[in-house]
C-alpha cells in the first residue's frame, strides 16, 4: 500500500483512494456530514467523489492519511469478519470497551478529530490479533 506521501505524487492513486474510501463510508452508512468530517473534505469534494468525478480533486497529506485510515480499518474488518452484515455494520455497533464507552466507532470517527480516527483504527486493528 502506498504511503500518503506517495499518494500525493500520484494523483490517480489519490483519486482511486478517495473513491474507495467514500464507497466504504457509504457501506458503513455514514452520513454525508460524517464522511466529510472523517475525510476532512468539503461537501462539494465529497459529492464529486460519490459521483466518481475526480479529475480535478486535490488532496493534502492530512486528507490522504485519513483516506488511508479508512482503507486500513476496512482491511482489518475484512480480516476479522466474513459476514457482510458484521463487516459493514461493526462501525455502527455500540461498543462498551474503553475509549468507545458506549459509543459507536462511526460516531467517534464522525467527529472529524484526527486522533479519534487514529485511535479507532488502532483499536479495530488490534482485534485482528496479528492475522496479517
Amino acid at each position: 500500500m502506498q504511503t500518503p506521501q506517495e499518494f500525493a505524487h500520484d494523483k490517480s492513486a489519490a483519486a482511486v483512494g478517495l473513491k474507495a474510501a467514500v464507497r466504504i463510508l457509504e457501506k458503513w452508512r455514514a452520513s454525508g456530514e460524517q464522511g466529510e468530517a472523517i475525510l476532512r473534505v468539503s461537501h462539494s469534494t465529497y459529492a464529486r467523489a460519490r459521483r466518481g468525478d475526480l479529475a480535478a480533486i486535490k488532496l493534502d497529506s492530512d486528507q490522504l492519511t485519513r483516506i488511508s485510515y479508512v482503507l486500513n480499518i476496512h482491511a482489518a474488518l475484512r480480516m476479522i469478519f466474513d459476514n457482510p452484515d458484521n463487516l459493514y455494520g461493526f462501525v455502527n455497533m455500540v461498543n462498551h470497551n474503553p475509549f468507545f464507552n458506549g459509543r459507536t466507532p462511526l460516531a467517534i470517527m464522525g467527529t472529524g478529530d484526527f486522533a479519534a480516527l487514529y485511535e479507532t483504527y488502532k483499536r479495530i486493528d488490534s482485534l485482528r490479533g496479528g492475522q496479517w
